[in-house]
């Protein structure tokens, strides 16, 4: 097995009404979590990365990690470009073996938005790489990207058909309520929209933001028209809060081989909660 596109998975999961989950990953432990708990559940996944993700653990050693996990498993992994938004970046990275980006031009003006994503468009098809874009933008933080509530918009319906047309992408993340990071109450999604918009395009749509979204709703949106579901915050708290807590227990702690279990356990947890959300069990 090797680094594919996410296409094929999406569009599976759209005909057969589950989601591929894209777990949030930074080094190899996390890594290891998300594969070997998609293998044991026969899940597809997606590995994503924000900007900051892959300065930190550099493009190269993801790929490398995540090829090797692939062959080891026997089992297809989206390597994949969350919230990229500088061009040359981007291509910089389908160049070293990237087969899923998203180009985030949100905060632009909307034909400026078009412009830069038919750009990357035109460039990742040539090289059967799989790209998303966003039409609205997301509240909250993750990483480098901050958007106050005020610049947070919902998607149109009637703007999401235009702007697929005119960029030629492959899937399209819609804001519908969710937020990047942890929520202050629990969040109320514009369903309707979102069964507006799927009644409307024939692409996978994607939800960001769906840490602390309760489960109920999550399925909602799968039933909805929902493909491709993003995790982050959930699986940061996880993994930083039990590998905290063994360190309070054993202060004496010294090497990563034991306090990194439990951590990878907690993290575990959720990709597993997760996957069973998204109904994608068993759907490799």
């Amino acid at each position: 097995m090797t680094i594919i596109s996410s296409n094929n998975m999406l569009k599976k999961a759209q005909k057969e009404h589950y989601a591929v989950p894209a777990f949030n990953i930074h080094n190899l432990e996390t890594m290891q979590v998300v594969v070997e708990t998609a293998t044991q559940l026969q899940s597809p996944v997606i590995l994503a990365g924000t900007p900051g993700t892959y300065s930190y653990a550099e493009t190269e050693n993801i790929l490398a990690i995540a090829n090797a996990l692939s062959k080891k498993h026997n089992i297809p992994l989206a390597v994949h470009l969350d919230h990229h938004e500088e061009y040359n970046d981007i291509i910089n990275k389908i160049n070293a073996g990237v087969r899923s980006v998203m180009i985030d031009g949100s905060h632009f003006p909307y034909e400026e938005n078009i412009a830069i994503v038919k750009q990357v468009v035109k460039y990742a098809h040539r090289y059967d790489v799989s790209v998303e874009a966003e039409l609205g933008r997301l509240g909250g933080v993750e990483d480098d990207l901050i958007v106050s509530d005020k610049d947070a918009l919902y998607t149109n319906p009637k703007q999401a058909v235009d702007f697929i047309e005119k960029t030629g992408i492959d899937s399209l993340a819609i804001a519908i309520g969710t937020a990047h990071g942890l929520y202050k109450s629990e969040p109320k999604l514009d369903f309707d929209r979102l069964s507006e918009i799927r009644s409307m395009v024939d692409i996978p749509l994607v939800l960001h933001g769906a840490s602390g979204v309760p489960e109920k709703d999550v399925r909602e949106c799968i039933k909805r028209g929902i493909c491709k579901v993003n995790v982050a915050t959930e699986l940061k708290i996880a993994f930083s809060d039990a590998l905290k807590q063994y360190l309070i227990e054993h202060p004496d702690a010294n090497d990563p081989r034991h306090y990194m279990k439990p951590a990878k356990a907690a993290m575990k947890d959720i990709v597993k909660k997760i996957i069973t959300t998204c109904g994608c069990a068993g759907k490799l």
